[in-house]
């Protein structure tokens, strides 16, 4: 087989893979051993995941441990590998707002946990385990927005790049604390943030610890926009009507443009080019395009 054709063949693998729900970045080749450390993170309980999934198609997936700042004990890691799932397989989805219960956004590792699973496996594991859910989570077919309300530290400033958008309260902070913990973002956040930011400011968030008002994220691009209210329940709906601007039309159509651009963002040219001609394929004389078309709305 010649090089070119070998070239071809391998980036057509990774297009149609990348299409394919649920698949992680890591698994046993990597030395990822995910059942024993489901194991071990069951044994750290407290808070949860919520989800609730409206008629509109929009989801609300609320942090909840407000006794620790919406800190992720293990059985809430599990939760939110277990919602990933769900909304992986929501034919109905068209977006996705995540938030913290009571005010605030979260702030990383419960350190009990932490301290309980501190050899170098076990935090590897754990690295893995979370890398794993959170690219599923920014690769889910939805619009997705981080509602930062109060503060996002370490691991939830983390959280909040595995969505396509940041929209912040007034008085909310999102802040990389991790060299204050002799440690680098383990979930991810170190590459997301880079692709945001870019590496000049993401390596001065990250070696400053830098904590990052409202008025500073928009002006780097971390943040969209600083919503009107700080009022959690006001803030939450503001967040929804910022949301819907980008969600009208059918389910199908927004899924497939947030496939295209997902697509686009993380494979190579040749790949990516692929990958756009399936999901092409998929709307081309569907529903929604012949009723387009039938009403001429292209010019309208």
């Amino acid at each position: 087989m010649s090089v070119a054709l070998w070239k071809s063949v391998l980036q057509t693998t990774k297009s149609r893979l990348f299409l394919q729900r649920g698949v992680s970045l890591y698994n046993i080749a990597h030395g990822f051993e995910e059942e024993e450390i489901k194991k071990k993170l069951q044994q750290f309980g407290g808070g949860s995941i919520n989800l609730s999934k409206e008629d509109n198609g929009i989801g609300v997936l609320t942090l909840n441990n407000p006794k620790l700042m919406n800190a992720f004990t293990g059985t809430m890691m599990l939760e939110l590998q277990e919602r990933v799932t769900e909304l992986e397989n929501w034919k109905d989805g068209k977006g996705l707002i995540i938030h913290g219960a009571e005010n605030t956004f979260c702030s990383g590792s419960d350190l009990n946990a932490v301290r309980a699973m501190s050899s170098p496996q076990d935090g590897m594991n754990i690295c893995m385990f979370m890398q794993n859910t959170l690219t599923r989570l920014k690769r889910l077919p939805l619009i997705s927005v981080a509602l930062v309300q109060g503060k996002a530290l370490g691991g939830g400033a983390e959280f909040t790049t595995a969505c396509d958008f940041r929209l912040m309260t007034p008085g909310s902070e999102i802040r990389f604390v991790h060299k204050q913990m002799g440690l680098v973002p383990g979930w991810g956040g170190a590459a997301r943030l880079v692709q945001i930011v870019g590496s000049g400011a993401a390596l001065k968030l990250l070696c400053g610890a830098l904590k990052v008002d409202p008025e500073r994220a928009v002006h780097i691009g971390l943040a969209e926009e600083t919503l009107p209210s700080s009022d959690e329940t006001r803030s939450l709906e503001e967040a929804q009507a910022w949301l819907n601007q980008y969600t009208k039309g059918p389910g199908e159509v927004i899924q497939a443009v947030k496939k295209v651009i997902t697509a686009g963002r993380e494979l190579q040219l040749e790949a990516a080019l692929r990958a756009e001609k399936d999901i092409f394929g998929t709307v081309w004389g569907g529903p929604a395009n012949l009723h387009a078309v039938a009403q001429s709305t292209k010019h309208k």
